[in-house]
C-alpha cells in the first residue's frame, strides 16, 4: 500500500519536473542524438514510452503516421499537451510496451528513446516490437545501458535500488544490448557514447538499429 502511494505521489512530481530535470542534458546534445536517431524513421511509425514528448517535432516528413504510447497517466497527459501545442494530431495511447493493442506487421518503424531501462519485462517488449513491425521494418533505439567498464558496472549494481526508487522505475544497470541480441530482432548495428550532463550511473549510451525478420 505504501509502495503504491509512493509510486503514485512521486510519479506525479517526477512527470511534472521531468522536462526540467532533462533540460541541461537535452541542450548539451541529447536532443541532437534524438534528432539523428528519428531521422531514419519512415512510413507508419510507433514510438513506445514517449514520456512527455521530447521527440515530438523531430520526426522527418518520411513519417506518414505517428502513434505515441505512454503507460503512465501523468506523463501521457503532458505528452498530449505537447502534441496539441505543436499543432499535431498524433494518436496518444496509454499502454505498456509488453502488450501492444496493434495488429502484427502494422508498422514500418518502431522507436524507443530511454525507455527499455524502465519497462518491467524487456524481453516481452522486444517480442512485441518484432511482432508489430512489418517484415524487415526498422527498430530504432537510443538507451542508457549497463556500463562496459567493470568498475562503473559494479557501482550501477550497488546503487541500483536507490536509483530505481528516485528515477521512478529506471534500471541503471540493465544490459539492454544483450536483451536486443536475444530477441527476435535481427542485425543490430550499434554505437556507444555518453548521455551529456547526466549522472555517471546513467551516462553510458547505446544507439542503434535492428530489423524485424523478413
Amino acid at each position: 500500500m505504501l509502495a503504491r502511494l509512493y509510486h503514485a505521489t512521486w510519479g506525479r512530481a517526477f512527470a511534472w519536473g521531468f522536462d526540467r530535470f532533462q533540460a541541461a542534458s537535452e541542450d548539451a546534445g541529447m536532443r541532437e542524438h534524438r534528432r539523428r536517431l528519428v531521422a531514419a524513421a519512415s512510413g507508419r511509425t510507433l514510438e513506445l514510452g514517449a514520456g512527455t514528448g521530447a521527440n515530438v517535432g523531430l520526426y522527418p516528413e518520411a513519417v506518414t503516421e505517428l502513434v505515441l504510447t505512454e503507460p503512465f497517466g501523468p506523463m501521457a497527459a503532458r505528452l498530449r499537451e505537447r502534441v496539441l501545442r505543436a499543432g499535431r494530431d498524433d494518436a496518444v495511447i496509454e499502454v505498456g510496451a509488453e502488450q501492444l493493442p496493434f495488429a502484427a506487421d502494422s508498422f514500418d518503424t518502431v522507436v524507443v528513446t530511454l525507455v527499455l531501462c524502465t519497462v518491467e519485462d524487456p524481453a516481452a517488449a522486444l517480442d512485441e516490437i518484432a511482432r508489430v513491425l512489418r517484415p524487415g521494418g526498422s527498430f530504432l533505439f537510443l538507451e542508457h545501458v549497463r556500463s562496459s567498464d567493470p568498475k562503473l558496472a559494479r557501482r550501477q549494481d550497488r546503487l541500483h535500488r536507490p536509483w530505481h526508487l528516485f528515477a521512478h522505475g529506471c534500471n541503471c544497470n540493465r544490459d539492454t544490448l544483450a536483451a536486443i541480441e536475444a530477441s527476435p530482432l535481427l542485425g543490430a548495428v550499434t554505437s556507444r557514447g555518453a548521455v551529456p550532463k547526466a549522472p555517471a550511473l546513467v551516462r553510458p549510451l547505446l544507439e542503434g538499429v535492428a530489423h524485424a525478420p523478413r
